[in-house]
């Protein structure tokens, strides 16, 4: 038996966002005990991951990594159609990856302690972003 959801997220810009509570509140009332919450971003240019909750800092880091590994306006690119993050934004994607499956038990997400799934931004200026949460069990 699946559960089909669609949650909507404004971002500021690049960035992560925690969208753990909203998936939760899906869980909680979700017709199964037990299953798999299965959450996709219907987007190339943001991504999704499980990460730390606990410090921010985590989260910022992973943002210097990110800028590293995927630099803005790098002139080896061609795409840039939509300006100097354009790529890079592309590339992130890939490194977050657009979905992620939680188990979930009991009405409650399986989670680690300091686990929290969060939406990444990856332009620079903010979005309209839609994600689709799938509950099977």
């Amino acid at each position: 038996m699946a559960d089909q959801h669609r949650l909507t997220v404004v971002t500021k810009g690049r960035g992560s966002i925690d969208i753990t509570d909203e998936v939760a509140r899906l869980v909680r009332n979700a017709p199964a005990g037990s299953g798999i919450a299965h959450v996709f971003v219907r987007h190339t240019s943001c991504g999704l991951a499980i990460t730390e909750n606990a410090d921010a800092d985590v989260r910022r880091d992973l943002e210097t990594l990110m800028q590293r590994w995927a630099p803005d306006g790098d002139p080896a690119y061609r795409h840039d159609m939509e300006g100097d993050d354009d790529m890079a934004a592309h590339a992130r994607s890939l490194l977050t990856g657009v979905s992620i499956s939680v188990p979930f038990a009991e009405g409650r997400l399986l989670l680690g302690t300091w686990q929290g799934i969060y939406l990444f931004e990856h332009r620079t200026q903010g979005q309209q972003r839609e994600i689709v949460v799938t509950l099977l069990g």
